[in-house]
């Protein structure tokens, strides 16, 4: 069956505006996964003060913000999700840090709805790999950056890299919850190849590129919190897993813990590896 590019934004929208409340909730473990990416992302631009900066697929804007500190006090930062869910999130956590050099847009990264060469930099942690076209939105980045703008982004590296999404899609997939993504398709894990990401910002147009990859961890006190913490921020988890009869639910449970077991410490904490792929490049 042919990829249907526009049946997948409506449902990437909708997916993340009902996931939008469980995010929030769990902004503070989403951080601090992503602050060692973010720092990446914002020291490979050199970002100055007067500066403006768009945070496409922000989220909850984490980097975003970080970067309107740097850009501070005459530049500004465009906060910018698809999802308005998301942004009204991302504006209680700035209203919560007392930021006034932040705004806030609903865009679209394939289409982004700003004049050219209108930015100095442009950061995405996490987003462009979601994209119908992310080549289109590569090619939209580089439009709005100024001449010798700057881009960082992050994209997580192969599934097998991640233990944390493999082992819960690998329990689905083998109880017939879940189907493997076909190659080609967007998703956590499509752009989880060096070549690939070099190959979309030379296409783009972009000079200057470095693509690295960054180890990480997903830290959790106990594996209960991992459990409610994948249900709350993975719609495709949480919907699949409770749509089954609860002693199912209790099994998948039990089986997702035993699989976790090799990163569990004595006292039940988890430490699962991870690894995305960063990257940065000049307009």
């Amino acid at each position: 069956m042919s990829f249907d590019a526009n049946a997948h934004r409506a449902s990437s929208l909708a997916g993340w505006e009902e996931a939008a409340p469980g995010w929030v909730r769990r902004q503070e473990a989403i951080r601090t996964l992503g602050a060692p990416v973010s720092r990446w992302m914002l020291d490979a631009i050199y970002l100055k003060p007067g500066e403006r900066v768009l945070e496409l697929a922000a989220g909850l804007g984490e980097t975003g913000m970080l970067a309107a500190q740097l850009v501070a006090p005459t530049g500004g930062v465009i906060i910018s999700d698809q999802a308005d869910g998301m942004l009204e999130g991302a504006r209680a956590r700035a209203a919560e840090l007392g930021l006034s050099n932040v705004e806030f847009q609903v865009l679209g990264a394939e289409w982004i709805d700003l004049p050219l060469a209108s930015v100095d930099a442009v950061v995405c942690r996490w987003g462009y790999m979601l994209l119908a076209d992310p080549s289109a939105a590569l090619g939209e980045t580089r439009r709005v950056l100024r001449p010798g703008g700057r881009v960082s982004l992050a994209v997580w590296d192969s599934v097998q890299q991640n233990p944390w999404a493999f082992l819960p899609t690998s329990e689905l997939i083998e109880r017939g919850l879940a189907e493997a993504p076909s190659p080609g398709t967007p998703g956590p894990f499509a752009l989880g190849d060096r070549d690939r990401v070099r190959g979309l910002l030379e296409q783009a147009g972009f000079a200057e590129i470095d693509v690295q990859a960054l180890d990480i961890e997903h830290r959790h006190p106990s594996f209960e919190v991992f459990w409610e913490t994948t249900l709350d921020i993975s719609r495709a988890f949480h919907d699949a897993v409770l749509s089954r009869p609860a002693p199912e639910v209790e099994e998948i449970h039990a089986a997702l813990a035993s699989r976790l077991e090799p990163y569990t410490s004595a006292d039940g904490a988890l430490a699962i590896p991870a690894r995305t792929l960063v990257a940065s490049a000049t307009a």
